[in-house]
Formats: structure tokens, sequence, C-alpha cells
């Protein structure tokens, strides 16, 4: 198995067998206090290097007996090592370190009460993908990396964590214990104001009580069908409970897969019941990612390429394979854009395996690629061995890997063990094509019978803006029926259609005058004509762009939100995220102010 790249812990020389982790969170001064204890097999040259990064450290013991420590000179982007000697003696034993964050941790969000829906409480999240664990404890932040954990919180506030909930006499005091080895990207810890209700057997969500009655309704349709489909197509649910925790605004991403509560966007809650296949995504995950996962950033592909897949199987079996097929078309149009957007790096970071030696930050890497390329390189595989044998292959893979780590190669290997039959097939693909080659891969021939009225309705656009902008042909019945994905997939295809179109504005104009893009509840639909009021030179909608991106800090919306707003005036793309940068989510933060030059 490769060595990750991205961490600086010795952690190929230890042999782990469970973590504690006890917190106290000290909402006065924005910051964790407490330990984690470490439980080793086995030690190799009486030496333990830890990852950490802007930690402050008060002490160090192994069995009981205080040890001396150094923490090295720090290596931007990777941290600092904290560097434990040990008896030479020590083969095995129990490790704790006493540890507090610093405003300088990039794991953690704060947010004062005037930030969040009920204006009662503070509130505060982790995100410790891909790197951050280590500016939340000493850990070895990697996900060759895995373990099993007890966490104890202290809060005056209600408390989530990674983990099944275990009962708890003292007030103020949440206790969690997760049975499954997980990497440290996956620990997750929240605090606030928090409510809970069911939505399904085994499933609650979580959020602020004044948002929970939506979240509820947006979730609890679906959930308990995705789970029962996912685990036809792989194997049971391992984690026996399935929850889901709705952030505020700044949360990054649009979803995060930590073991038993997903961290999700408020994004997906549109009133509509039509961005569920975010929770479809991150419920894969339980398998392709969790269970089985990538043993370094540079495989990331093995986490969300399967995931992505996974996800498509499952919508596929509820809503027919022409929608699996459709769901691919959007994303193929994400992945294009993506690579687009890259510029330079595309040379770099297009690839299925990324090579992040050197001291690459795994954020620069993270984008669309590894998602859309690898589920893509799955479909492929799928079609060239044949859908029942492949069938069989998916439970025989995530069961041979099963709480373990894997990189390409072994991946490769498991193809060739379990088609054996089939080997010439595998001996014919052109593997430095998918694995090593930047750029789009092989396009699929996709199922596109729902996608064909979208295309269509795009064509007739583009058709007047190109040459008469008379548009009053154009009515609301010319969408009537449509889901709000294929709404997305006529968004996608007008932008494309209509670029360099000398009636661009009007066309949008028309557009948003008969179906009120401007003022959507759909985040999706929002971006979208955000984008094509910008290729329109629709000054009216600039303000109006730079308002929402202080109201959303997902990366997906923010990032092309910026760099679409500073192609039309860089300046207030600059006012904008000066007036709002405290709102977003350290790793936001620091990707918009790269997209931006700063």
């Amino acid at each position: 198995m490769k060595l990750d790249p991205s961490t600086l812990s010795n952690y190929t020389k230890v042999s782990l067998r469970s973590t504690a982790v006890r917190l106290k969170v000290n909402w006065p001064t924005k910051t964790l206090s407490g330990s984690v204890k470490y439980q080793f097999d086995s030690i190799v040259n009486a030496e333990v290097v830890l990852d950490t990064s802007f930690l402050d450290v008060n002490s160090v013991v192994f069995n009981g007996q205080p040890v001396k420590y150094s923490i090295s000179a720090r290596q931007e982007p990777l941290g600092a090592p904290l560097v434990i000697c040990l008896p030479e003696s020590a083969l095995s034993g129990d490790l704790d370190i006493e540890f507090a964050t610093t405003e300088k941790c990039t794991a953690l969000q704060w947010l004062d009460p005037e930030q969040t829906s009920g204006k009662k409480a503070p509130y505060m999240f982790s995100q410790c993908q891909s790197i951050h664990a280590r500016s939340l404890f000493p850990c070895f932040d990697t996900p060759s990396v895995k373990s099993t954990y007890d966490i104890q919180v202290e809060s005056a506030h209600p408390t989530v964590a990674t983990g099944n909930v275990v009962k708890s006499d003292e007030e103020g005091v949440y206790k969690f214990r997760q049975n499954i080895p997980i990497p440290s990207y996956l620990f997750a810890i929240s605090s606030g104001d928090l409510a809970s209700a069911p939505i399904g057997p085994r499933s609650l969500v979580y959020s602020e009580p004044s948002d929970l009655k939506a979240c509820q309704y947006e979730f609890e349709a679906d959930t308990e069908n995705f789970i029962k489909v996912a685990e036809k197509i792989v194997f049971p649910y391992e984690w026996e409970t399935y929850n889901v925790l709705v952030l505020p605004p700044s949360f990054p991403f649009g979803g995060m897969e930590n073991p038993n509560i997903t961290f999700a966007t408020p994004t997906l809650v549109s009133g509509d019941r039509q961005l569920v296949e975010v929770i479809a995504h991150e419920l894969a995950h339980s398998w392709s990612g969790n269970l089985v996962t990538n043993c370094s950033w540079e495989h990331f592909w093995l986490n969300e390429g399967w995931t992505v897949y996974l996800e498509r199987r499952i919508m596929g079996a509820l809503r027919g394979e022409s929608y699996r097929h459709f769901e691919a078309i959007i994303g193929w149009k994400d992945l294009t854009e993506a690579i687009d957007a890259m510029g330079e790096t595309a040379e770099k970071f297009s690839k299925m395996v990324v090579d992040l030696q050197g001291n690459v930050d795994p954020d620069d890497a993270f984008s669309t690629v590894p998602y859309e390329k690898g589920s893509t390189f799955l479909l492929y595989l799928e079609n060239l061995l044949g859908r029942g044998e492949w069938d069989k292959f998916i439970p025989f893979y995530f069961s041979k890997f099963k709480a373990k780590s894997l990189d390409t190669d072994m991946f490769k290997e498991t193809l060739y063990e379990f088609f054996a039959s089939q080997k010439d097939k595998l001996d014919a693909i052109d593997w430095n094509l998918w694995l090593h080659t930047p750029g789009l891969p092989p396009k699929p021939d996709f199922d596109t019978s729902i996608a064909e009225p979208c295309f269509d309705l795009a064509a007739k656009y583009a058709e007047a803006a190109k040459s008469t902008g008379d548009f009053s042909w154009a009515t609301q019945k010319d969408t009537e029926g449509w889901k709000a994905r294929q709404v997305l997939v006529f968004l996608d295809s007008v932008a494309e259609k209509l670029e360099g179109a000398k009636h661009i504005s009007s066309a949008a104009e028309k557009m948003n005058e008969l179906f009120n893009f401007s003022t959507s509840n759909n985040a999706e639909i929002k971006a979208r004509w955000f984008r094509l009021a910008i290729a329109g030179k629709l000054e009216q909608e600039y303000q109006p762009l730079a308002d929402w991106l202080g109201t959303v800090g997902r990366m997906k919306f923010t990032r092309p939100g910026y760099r679409n707003l500073a192609s039309v005036s860089r300046q207030l793309a600059l006012d904008t995220f000066a007036k709002y940068k405290d709102f977003y989510h350290p790793i936001c933060r620091t990707m918009v102010m790269k997209d931006l030059g700063l």
C-alpha cells in the first residue's frame, strides 16, 4: 500500500487498538480542551510521532509515567509533528495527551447566537476532512489508520458526535461509542441549540428547533428507502443508526459523511424534497469511504467515485435506470466545468489519481474530478464486465476491504482476482488514460430520454437569442411537469448554448420572468441563474448575487459565485468577501481567497 504524503506522523511504526477522546467546550474562549488516549498493540523504536496543527500540548503520559516530547517546526500546510520519546522497553501500552485548541484551529467553526437561526445560543461544529483533525487533537491524521473511538464531551448545550449515543447520568456530559474502526478525518462534533425528530426507524434529524419541522419533512419520505436499497446493492448497514444534522448555512460542503451523523448543508432543505440525492450520497459513504477507505488523499476517487456510483445506483433502483443516467448527465456537466475552472492546475489535479508529494495541501486538489471521473470509470467497468457479474463484485470488494484502507493498485488487483475469467477485457483497458491522464475521460453513451426536453427547450432559446431575439413563443407551460433536476439540466444546457449570443440578456430576462429563477428557494437553481445572469451582463443581478453569497457557505456555490462576480466586477467581489469573510468556515475562506488571488 502506498504511503500517505499528507501526514507527518510515523503511522507505519505503530499498531493502534483504540482511541478515547475527552473534550470540554469552552464557549467564552471558543476553544476545546481535553485529552486523547491511545491504546497501542505495538510500537517500533520507542517513538510515537503524531500530527498537530496550531494545538497547545500540555502533557504526555505513557503507561502512567510522564515522558519527554517536543513539537517540531511547522511544515506548511501539514502542521507540526509532535515527537514523543518513550522508554526503550516500550513495545505497547497507553499514551495519554492533554491538549487545547487555539484560535487558529482550522477544524472548528464557532458561531455567535446572532449567526444562528434561533438567535438563542452559540453554535460550534467541526469539519476534519481532509487534514484538519490534527488541529482538533494530536492524531495519526491519515486515512490509512483506523481506530474505534470512545468520546465524551462536556458542554453547556446539546451535543452530537461520531458514534452511537451512550447514556450519560451527568448533566451537560455527552457520551458516544464508535465500535467500527474509523480514520481521524471522520471524527466529528457539533454543539448548540439542537433538537431532533425521527425521519425513519433507525434515523433522526437534528437541527435548531426553529428549523426542525422543515428538516423532518425534507428527509422523512426517503431516508429509510435509501438505506434499504443500498443494503440490497452492497450488504446490510453496519452502523446501527443513520442520523442527519442540518447545520447553519456556513457549513462548507453539501454533506459530510461522519459515521452515524451525516453533517448536511441547509441548502438541501428546499421544501420540495428535490435535493435529497445528497442524503443518498452521504448514506452510500457508509460503505464507500467509511467502511472501505482510500489510504491517502491521492486515491480519493476510491471514496468519492464509488460513492457517486452507489448514490446513482440507489436513485436508479427507486426512479428507473433512465433517471440514473440523467443524474450522470448532470455530473458530466459538473465535471467539464470543474476541469475548465482549474486552468493551469488541471494538468495536475484533473487526474483520477493525483500526486500530493511535496507538501501539497489536499484541499487544493479537492474538486469534482474524483467524484465524477471515478464514478464514470466504475460505470465503464460495469458495462465492460457485465452488470450481472459486476453486481456480485460489489459486495465482494466491500467485504474484502471492510474496516481497511487501500490504494488504486489494490483495487486493480482485486478486479483481476474476481474477474479472472475476463482477464483479456481487463488487459485491454487503457489504465493510464483512466487513472493518470489529465482532462475528461471517455464519455459514456448516456440515456438522454429524461434530458431531451431540457436540451430541446434550451436549443429553442439559443436559436432565438442568436437570431431575432423574439421570445414571444415562450410560456410557463414549456416546463410543465418537470422535476427540479430537469430545470438544472435546462439551465446548464442553455448557459452553454447561449454563450456569445447577441440577445443573451433578453433570453435570461424572459426565463426569469416566466420561471422566477431569481427568487427560487432551490440553491442549485439559484446558483445556475446567477451564472446565466452574469453571462448575460444583467447588472441588476450583480448585487443580489453578492447578497446571496453572504447567506451560503457551501463551497459548491461560493467559489464559482465569487469567480463569476469577479469576472464582471472584481471590486464588488472583493468588497463582498471582505464583508462576509468571517461568516465562512476557515476551509471555505481559504479557498475563496485563493480563487480571488488574495
